[in-house]
């Protein structure tokens, strides 16, 4: 009997082979998609308190290298500039999601490709070769182990992000395929994170340390060590231990032909809360459209979503930031008294001020049984219905499936272009910014990427 081929070689055997010449040109479209977005709310982020502790870590633990840290001007080897990056690019909750397994994508895998093609001078292309590498094989692995990892209770971000860190380190790297399969051997080996950890730091820093430990398997992997190649089916691996043993063998199939980021494709976020929120606001700016609801005409509101997003938004009544971004009952105050909810805008000082504390508690988060139907559940995975009461005893209700920024209701490209100029300008003066967003734009044609950002190295952020 044929022995089958482990997941990680099969994995491997591919990763290692790509092009970009392979990929697509929509494929590639989508990844320039990424890497702008993902930059830009890495920049914004920098800025932020927990940005700035991981920076002093990353300068006592890291040695000097070729890499960027966003915030300094000082650069690191690849593990702690990864690190001090994937932090920096979470730390706002405002960075891409996809689908398959319910994961922070980009912000995990960038920074690994991005360190390991600075510390190699590789060009624009090769780390964008790198980066759809890393997306791919971390989607695939994601789609085995189906939705029911998520539902677990694991955080997929922490689980798979690393695998993702991984492959494209591998590939950065230019490990052959044997390499790389001990490189996502030893990675998948120490994975990990809980969702325990939402509404802290914990949850930031799960996310640097994923992108440093991929960094650091494909490292060791170059420098000869070996892994475990069926880790993910092994009796005592991955699927048995993290995932009640599911493992759908179909989600490897089509690897290199069918584009995760194609087909569910990446959500970027239009803001800067959990995504599980961001129809229920859509729904709620939709209603306030209507000239007869001013906020002072609105009693209380009522959200009815799919079970996930009152998993996922646990703070009914915020006291940091943090807790903040998973909260529906702030996210939809703020729409109520300011329109939308603006990046500014997420801040402890905001889950204080008289009028948001006033409005949270009039806010009900449910799920009906409407969500017992399938076909509801995948046409709005988060999605949500409205229900406003007046004071004039009236009510109106609206309905978002899916809010702007999804795949299938994407962010446009000035939007895009929007959002990262908003983001980088908290760090960067607007000339900078543009030129910036320009190479970004065409990085395909980049002849080195430690040249990506000389404006951000000469100031410093002080959080």
């Amino acid at each position: 009997m044929k022995t089958p081929v482990p997941v990680l070689t099969t994995l491997s055997n591919w990763s290692a082979n790509v092009g970009l010449a392979d990929i697509p040109e929509a494929v590639q479209q989508v990844a320039v998609r990424c890497l702008i977005d993902t930059l830009g709310v890495a920049l914004a982020g920098s800025a932020s308190d927990v940005a700035a502790k991981v920076r002093r870590v990353a300068n006592q633990s890291g040695a000097a290298g070729e890499c960027s840290v966003l915030g300094q001007a000082q650069r690191l080897s690849a593990p702690a500039a990864a690190f001090a990056n994937a932090v920096a690019a979470h730390a706002l909750d405002f960075d891409d999601n996809a689908y398959p397994g319910f994961v922070h994508g980009s912000m995990v895998i960038l920074p690994a490709a991005l360190a390991v093609a600075q510390m190699r001078g590789l060009s624009g292309s090769q780390w964008l070769t790198a980066f759809v590498v890393g997306a791919e094989c971390e989607y695939a692995l994601a789609r085995m182990l189906t939705r029911h990892l998520y539902d677990q209770g694991w955080w997929t971000t922490g689980v798979l992000g690393s695998v993702g860190a991984c492959a494209a380190a591998c590939h950065a790297l230019g490990l052959n395929a044997e390499q790389t399969t001990n490189a996502m051997g030893i990675v998948v080996s120490g994975t990990g994170g809980m969702k325990a950890g939402f509404g802290s730091d914990a949850k930031v820093l799960m996310a640097g340390r994923a992108s440093e430990s991929g960094v650091v398997a494909a490292l060791l992997a170059q420098a000869g060590s070996t892994g475990p190649a069926g880790i993910v089916e092994h009796p005592r691996g991955l699927a048995a231990m993290f995932n009640a043993g599911v493992l759908d063998e179909g989600g490897l199939q089509g690897l290199g032909c069918d584009w995760s980021l194609l087909d569910p494709g990446v959500d970027i976020k239009r803001i800067a809360v959990c995504l599980s929120a961001h129809a229920a606001v859509d729904a709620l700016r939709e209603l306030l459209q209507d000239p007869a609801i001013s906020p002072d005409a609105i009693e209380r509101i009522v959200c009815d979503a799919p079970p996930i997003v009152v998993e996922n938004l646990i703070y009914p009544l915020p006291v940091t930031r943090q807790q903040a971004q998973f909260s529906l009952q702030f996210a939809l105050a703020l729409t109520w008294r300011e329109g939308d909810v603006a990046l500014e805008h997420v801040s402890q000082e905001m889950t204080q001020r008289c009028d948001i504390l006033i409005c949270m508690p009039r806010i009900s988060l449910i799920s009906s049984a409407r969500w017992a139907d399938p076909a509801l559940r995948q046409s709005a995975p988060e999605g949500a219905w409205v229900k406003l009461w007046l004071k004039d005893g009236s009510t109106r209700e609206g309905f978002c499936a899916r809010p702007i920024g999804t795949a299938s209701n994407p962010l446009s490209r000035g939007q895009l272009r929007a959002k990262f100029l908003k983001c980088s300008i908290q760090v960067l003066a607007l000339p900078a910014a543009q030129s910036l967003l320009a190479d970004l734009e065409q990085v395909q044609h980049l002849a080195n990427v430690r040249a990506l950002w000389p404006e951000v190295h000469s100031q410093e952020v002080h959080a």
